[in-house]
C-alpha cells in the first residue's frame, strides 16, 4: 500500500512537471499584443504547443523580468532593455535580434486627423492629447520627440494625458475619453489601411527609432518551445503577418 501511494505520488509530480511542457511564456509590449495574438494562434496551429501572452509597457515587464517574472521570452518595443537584460545575465547572450520596426500614429476616431497640420491645429481646439508614458514606453517618448522636433511641447504639455501604456493609450482614444492622440499605427491598421477614423503617420524622422528587439530569457534556455518560437518569429510566414499590421521589417 505505501509501495502504491509513493508510485502515484512519483506520477503525479511527472504529469505535473510536464503540464508546462509544450508552452512558451511570452512577455510582449502592449503595441505589438494583436499581431501576438495572431502568431501565437499560427504557431500554435502548426506545432501544437501552446504560447502564453503577458502584454504590459516595456519598461515594466523589464522590471518584472528582473525581479524573477517567469517568462520564455521577451519582445520589447525597444532594443535598450533587452540589451539590458544580455549584460545582466538574465538573457541569453547572442539571442536577440530585431523582429520589427514600429510606426508613430497621431489617430482619432473623428476625421480630419491626417497631416501634420492637422496635429499642430488640434493642439488649439483639443481638450486632451493622448500618449503612453515616456519613461515606459518607447511610443511615448517618440511622441515627445515629435512635439519636441516640432516646437509644440511647451504648448501641448498642459493637455497631455498619459496612459500606463501604449494599450491604456489607445482606450483612452478608442472610447473617446481623449479626442486624439498617439498610438502604434499597429493598433488602428488593418488591411493595408486605417481601419476606423482617421490617422497622421508620423514620419521616422521626427523621432527615435522604433527597433523592436525579441530576446530569448534565462528560464526559456532550456525550453525546446521557446527556441522553435523565435525561430518561427523569423520565418517568412510570421514576418507576413507582421507587415500586415504596419511594421517594417
Amino acid at each position: 500500500m505505501i509501495f502504491l501511494k509513493k508510485t502515484l505520488l512519483i506520477l503525479l509530480l511527472i504529469s505535473t512537471g510536464n503540464l508546462h511542457a509544450n508552452e512558451v511564456k511570452v512577455a510582449v509590449a502592449s503595441n505589438f499584443y494583436k499581431p501576438m495574438l495572431q502568431l501565437a494562434k499560427q504557431f500554435s496551429d502548426t506545432t501544437g504547443n501552446k504560447v502564453v501572452v503577458s502584454a504590459g509597457s516595456t519598461g515594466a515587464l523589464y522590471a518584472q523580468i528582473k525581479n524573477g517574472a517567469p517568462f520564455d521570452l521577451f519582445l520589447a518595443a525597444d532594443q535598450k532593455r533587452p540589451k539590458a537584460l544580455e549584460n545582466e545575465n538574465k538573457a541569453v547572450k547572442g539571442s536577440r535580434f530585431t523582429y520589427a520596426q514600429g510606426q508613430l500614429a497621431f489617430w482619432s476616431k473623428q476625421r480630419g486627423y491626417t497631416t501634420e497640420q492637422d496635429f499642430i491645429d488640434a493642439i488649439s481646439h483639443v481638450e486632451h492629447i493622448a500618449i503612453a508614458n515616456p519613461k515606459n514606453a518607447p511610443y511615448g517618448a517618440a511622441s515627445i520627440d515629435v512635439m519636441n522636433k516640432l516646437g509644440v511641447y511647451e504648448q501641448t504639455q498642459p493637455k497631455i494625458v498619459e496612459g500606463h501604456n501604449i494599450g491604456q493609450t489607445f482606450q483612452y482614444i478608442s472610447s473617446e475619453t481623449v479626442d486624439c492622440g498617439f498610438v502604434a499605427l499597429s493598433q488602428v491598421y488593418l488591411n493595408g489601411k486605417i481601419a476606423e477614423g482617421s490617422a497622421w503617420l508620423v514620419p521616422s524622422n521626427l523621432h527615435r527609432e522604433l527597433k523592436q528587439d525579441a530576446i530569448l530569457l534565462q528560464q526559456g534556455e532550456k525550453n525546446t518551445v521557446a527556441q522553435s518560437f523565435l525561430t518561427f518569429l523569423q520565418s517568412e510566414p510570421a514576418k507576413q503577418t507582421i507587415r500586415s499590421f504596419g511594421y517594417l521589417i
